[in-house]
Parts: structure tokens; sequence; C-alpha cells
């Protein structure tokens, strides 16, 4: 990060306010990855000015789509976002899909530089048999259903099993089964959906297994959510102290974090019950949860009428190899676990947005160097399509400041041409105008905000989400 510090040095601003054009820079997409990009351009460049493109007419991307309805102290960072949205050098975009609406080489024409910050918009798949069967779903999907995002609406999740499956060992796996085991006095605090909320109400689920690959010292989630989930109301967690055994020696020499979360779940594990008061027993006992490790699923099983899953088989795995780097490897031994619900947690992937853009399948991202696309001057990506789709919002931050420093030297160093007068979006408007796309402005999304504020006032709750965008357009009068 020393980098960040060199633009803001004093020498490096009065270059800047010498240049007698502003550059006009265009990012797409307005989650975390694209404010971080505008808020550090526009913090170290006197006179850039920066649009915010966004294929929803609602901002934030996965701050308002990803992040727990029940942490909502992660969304805080929306009031950093709003602060650079409202700067008279940024304006935003909302409701234009880049690719289809106007394409990635038309920006170019217009903008000095564009950055592509549109995260993963799709997820991983498992690649074995039964995976689209009813009663199977994404976690992705999932998380999107209950929070509100457009597309998943329509997901309907069949909750009338008692046993869910959910594959994966990450924040986002023990997110959804937090959701699932929640008390839902504590979901009616939230900004939760309203459909999501009343389908939880009538759940019959009161087990989730977390089942991964690999063993306790692999596991990706953090002893935060880890400890949310042990403290859970209402649910009791199902550890198993042979899958810890020796572990405590393992990890004196870890790192702080794996040490410390590795100490958690064996305590967990080894917790006996009389510690506990009866009381606190019995409000446990109608609902459980527990971590299996080292099993591997290899089809998703159907129930006799060919339509249903009814349980996961899965391999039996060894590790080969140590912490992070140890690679499951399947013992030949298999065993079959009933659930009538399967999240597949494994991963969110990128896909490419234009035909003229670079794009590495097998990665999912877009080929770059410190963010500079590959064979493509003038075009940078930040985020998880620059990195892939890992880390938490602080990973993401430092990643785009990293895209936006790649941005702020290449204008230094005459890289890109500022002599060159480029429109911005007055050149891009015409061209949506001749499509019949109508933006969202900035202004839009506080009315929809407001609104949204206002019927969760008067439900309980700090919001209460639209869902659909055509109303979204309607109350602004589109």
């Amino acid at each position: 990060m020393a980098a960040v510090g060199r633009c803001a040095s004093p020498g490096f601003k009065r270059w800047l306010s010498s240049q007698a054009r502003a550059p006009r820079v265009c990012v797409v997409g307005s989650g975390p990855a694209g404010f971080y990009t505008a808020q550090h351009i526009l913090k170290h460049h006197d006179l850039a000015r920066v649009d915010i493109y966004e294929k929803l007419p609602v901002p934030f991307g996965l701050v308002r789509f990803g992040v727990a309805p029940d942490h909502p102290e992660v969304k805080n960072v929306i009031n950093t976002f709003t602060h650079t949205a409202r700067s008279d050098r940024c304006a935003y975009y909302g409701n234009i899909t880049v690719g289809r609406d106007v394409t990635v080489g038309e920006l170019q024409q217009a903008y000095h530089a564009v950055v592509l910050s549109y995260g993963a918009e799709d997820n991983r798949v498992l690649g074995i048999p039964g995976e689209n069967l009813s009663g199977v779903y994404s976690a992705r999907a999932f998380v999107g259903w209950y929070n509100g995002l457009p597309e998943n609406q329509d997901l309907k999740p069949d909750l009338s099993c008692e046993t869910a499956l959910i594959l994966g060992h990450g924040n986002v796996a023990l997110d959804v089964a937090r959701i699932l085991l929640s008390p839902l006095d504590l979901l009616r605090k939230t900004d939760i959906t309203d459909s999501s909320l009343a389908a939880l109400a009538c759940s019959k689920v009161k087990r989730v297994w977390l089942v991964g690959r690999r063993g306790p010292l692999q596991v990706a989630f953090t002893i935060k959510e880890l400890r949310e989930m042990i403290n859970l109301p209402g649910a009791r967690p199902v550890l198993d102290p042979a899958d810890f055994a020796g572990l405590g020696n393992a990890v004196k020499d870890a790192p702080r974090p794996r040490k410390r979360l590795t100490e958690l779940m064996i305590k967990t594990a080894l917790e006996k019950p009389g510690e506990k008061t009866v009381a606190v027993q019995v409000a446990a006992a109608a609902r459980e949860w527990g971590l299996r490790f080292q099993r591997s699923p290899q089809e998703v099983l159907p129930t006799a009428d060919g339509r249903r899953a009814r349980g996961v088989r899965m391999a039996l795995t060894r590790l080969e190899g140590s912490g992070d780097s140890a690679k499951a490897v399947p013992t030949g031994d298999v065993e079959e676990l009933e659930c009538g619900l399967v999240l597949s947690s494994i991963g969110y992937r990128s896909l490419p947005l234009d035909p003229a853009v670079p794009f590495d399948p097998q990665r999912g991202i877009i080929p770059n160097s410190s963010g500079r696309v590959e064979g493509a001057p003038g075009l940078y990506c930040s985020g998880w399509v620059k990195r892939g789709p890992t880390g938490v919002i602080i990973t993401t931050m430092n990643d785009s400041f990293d895209t936006a420093q790649s941005v702020l030297e290449d204008l230094q160093a005459g890289v890109l041409d500022v002599s060159a007068s480029r429109e911005g979006f007055e050149a891009v408007g015409s061209i949506l105008r001749s499509r019949g796309v109508r933006p969202v402005s900035f202004s839009d999304w506080e009315k929809i905000d407001a609104a949204e504020v206002a019927r969760g006032k008067a439900a309980g709750k700090p919001r209460e989400k639209i869902v659909d965008p055509e109303e979204m357009l309607q109350l602004i009068g589109h």
C-alpha cells in the first residue's frame, strides 16, 4: 500500500491541478469494488470525473444483496459510498446493462479509462449427477432470495424437510445455516424480505449439516461467524470430538486466527452437556447444526419418483499435504446422508461481460496485471472479476485502491492521453436514448431508499426492500 502514500504527495497533487483537461473515468459495477475504485481516484486526483454504471436500478451490489440481514454493521460502508456518489465529480447511472445497452467499446470511446468492477454474478457448479433435482439450490441464489436480489425472487425454496445439507465450509455457508435456524423474532428486526420471512416461518428445517471435502484446519469461515453460530439461541452445535483429535498440537505454530478458530471448534466439540444448564439444553434441543469433514459430494440422490432430492452420496476423503494446500483424495469409501434440502456453497463465479474483453474461463477472471487488463490499454478491472471471488470487504477495498493506483499512475505517465477530449456520459446518454434505455440517477435511488425505509418503519424493521425492478422504476416515475 506504499503507492497510496505516493499519490497523496503535494507534488503529485500540483501536477494534477496543472492539467487542463479533466480525465473522464467510467466504472462498471456499483458494489464495493466499484465504489472503492471511484473513491480512491476522486480523492487523489483533483480534476478526475468518475461515472458509475450499474445493471440494477439500485446501487451497492453485495453490500445490499450479499451481506446477511442480521449483520447490519457490515452495511455501514454504504454511508461512505453515498458520500462518494454525492461528490460533484461523481455520477451514478443505474438500470444500464453494459454489454447489452451499451458496449465496452462504446464506453472506451467516451472515456479516458474504463474500470470493470462488476463482480461475480454466477456460482460454481458441483458437476455431479442430481444437482438439478428439486430441492437443490446454490447458496448464492438462496442468499439472493432472502436479501431481495430481483433475479432470485421466484426461488421459492422447499423448506418442508427436517434436514438440510450445506456443501461448503465458508462464511456464506454459515450465513445460510444461521438464517435457516435463527429464531424468527431475531429475523423480524432485520431487513430480510417479507416473503422469505413468511417462508422461514413455515420452515420445518431443524437440523443443518455443513459438509466439507477437507478437515478442520482447512475451513474457510472466520471465528466471528463460527462464534455467532455456536451462540445462536435455540440451536445446539453437534461436533464430533474424534474430528479434532490431536489438532491442539497441530495448530501451535499456525497463524493466530487459524489457531483461535481451531481452538474454538475443539472447545465446542469437547463441551459436556452437563456444563450447560438444563434450561439451555431444553431450549437448544429443538434445532441443531454440525460440521462434517473429509466428505466430497458424488451424487444427489433422487426420491422414488426421480424428481426431488432425498440425500447426498459422499466419498470419504483423506488429506494429502497439510495446511491450506492440503488436497482431499477419495479413499474409496462412501456414505449417504439423508436430507431434503441441499445448498451448494462452493463459491461464486464471474462471467464474461462483452466479447471485446479478454476473459479466462478457467479462473473466472479478466487477465490483468495490477488491474490493467492484458492487451487492452485504457481498460482496467477491480474486485472479484480481477482476482476471483475471495475475501471480505476490506480485501476488496485494498484491491480496488491498487487498481485505482494503476489508473492514476497511467494518467501521470501519459499512458492515458488526456489531451484528447472525451465526452463521458454526454456521449453514452445519446446512445442510450437511441436504444430506449432510461438511466436511474443517485437521487432517484434516494427516493427508492426513502420508500423502503418508510415501509420498514411501518413493519418495525430498518427497511422493507422493494424486490421488483419495475416497481422501483414506477416509484421514480420512469
